[in-house]
């Protein structure tokens, strides 16, 4: 008995300084969960796309992530998120938001998988996220050209980035992706920065990107670029939002967009409609691509965490233009017109 009693002993001692590790250096378990049940459907064209039900997934995740304070006011800090989908099983580990870095009282410095500065600073205008059939890149962020949607709203991969501390409400985000894919006649490259000020209730910023030997459609333009202006401003129960943006490709016309919402909250409900526009982009010479979209939401906030969403959303392409759903969208031919209704449920925890 002696000897288990000094085996148990000595083994909690040994325990004693990693739990004493982690209790100082809190490692947490976070995540998301939302689905949608849709019906959608597309008219127009020679073939339109019949109308059907579907449960799609929302961007659900499951992360963790962590800091060890390294003294002097520096820290380490990591994050793993991995996206899952709760009506199929066909997701990786650690695909959406992951990397490791410092942290002090100049800002951060990142190594990993992240969103640009573009896509975190501009999906926060938009009250439906980058998600749901009428999410933001339905026709901004570079969609409804050449079958391309979103080109702009990504996460880079072999990414470095920098995050400067708040300065009376001003943060900038800078973005460097490695060239890894160089070959003898192409240098690839990804970059971008944003600055923002957000002060009360008014949040204001501008994101640039550019792409140098990246693909676009069936092309690989030398250099494509873009430029966004947006904000979001509250008074009483309403919040304003709106974001102009400008594409310039090379062999392109210029691509301009822009997109409006108005959010009205009366206690635990929300209505919500944004309306999005997009023209241009098409190749120099050719018939040039337009579209509209408007997205109708009511959501009922249970708490916090968890929200009740219903939607509505019509989206009109004219012969050229190929602007689809936010997100999960439909296999279309240019021309065709999506349209869907949508209710769905989020939990965070």
């Amino acid at each position: 008995m002696n000897k288990k009693l000094i085996a148990l002993a000595v083994a909690g001692a040994s325990l004693a300084p990693a739990a004493m590790a982690q209790t100082a250096n809190p490692v947490t378990l976070y995540g998301r969960v939302y689905a949608t049940f849709e019906s959608v459907e597309a008219k127009g064209g020679a073939t339109p796309v019949a109308r059907r039900n579907r449960v799609s997934d929302q961007s659900s995740l499951l992360g963790v992530r962590g800091t060890e304070d390294l003294g002097g006011g520096l820290k380490a800090f990591f994050q793993l998120e991995t996206g899952f989908k709760p009506d199929q099983n066909d997701t990786g580990f650690a695909q959406r938001n992951s990397g490791v870095g410092l942290q002090g009282g100049w800002g951060s410095l990142l190594l990993g998988r992240w969103d640009t500065p573009w896509k975190t600073t501009t999906i926060a205008v938009d009250p439906f996220g980058d998600l749901t059939l009428g999410g933001i890149t339905a026709a901004l962020s570079g969609s409804g050209v050449a079958g391309v949607q979103g080109q702009f709203d990504r996460r880079e991969q072999n990414n470095v980035q920098y995050w400067s501390p708040s300065f009376a409400g001003i943060a900038v985000r800078l973005s460097y992706a490695a060239n890894e894919g160089k070959t003898a006649t192409l240098n690839p490259g990804s970059n971008g920065a944003s600055v923002t000020w957000t002060g009360g209730n008014i949040y204001v910023g501008y994101a640039y990107h550019e792409f140098k030997d990246q693909p676009f459609g069936t092309v690989t333009p030398s250099k494509q670029s873009g430029n966004a202006l947006f904000g979001n401003f509250s008074f009483g129960p309403i919040k304003l939002g709106a974001i102009a943006e400008e594409m310039k490709r090379d062999g392109f016309t210029k691509q301009k967009a822009w997109m409006a919402n108005v959010v009205w909250t009366l206690g635990n409900n929300q209505l919500i409609y944004q309306h999005s526009d997009a023209k241009d982009g098409g190749a120099n010479g050719a018939s040039q691509p337009k579209c509209k979209v408007d997205a109708l939401g009511y959501q009922y906030n249970f708490s916090r965490r968890t929200f009740f969403l219903a939607q509505y959303v019509k989206i009109d392409n004219n012969a050229v233009a190929t602007c689809n759903f936010g997100a999960n969208a439909l296999t279309i031919a240019a021309g065709q017109d999506p349209q869907g209704v949508s209710l769905g449920i989020r939990h965070v925890f």
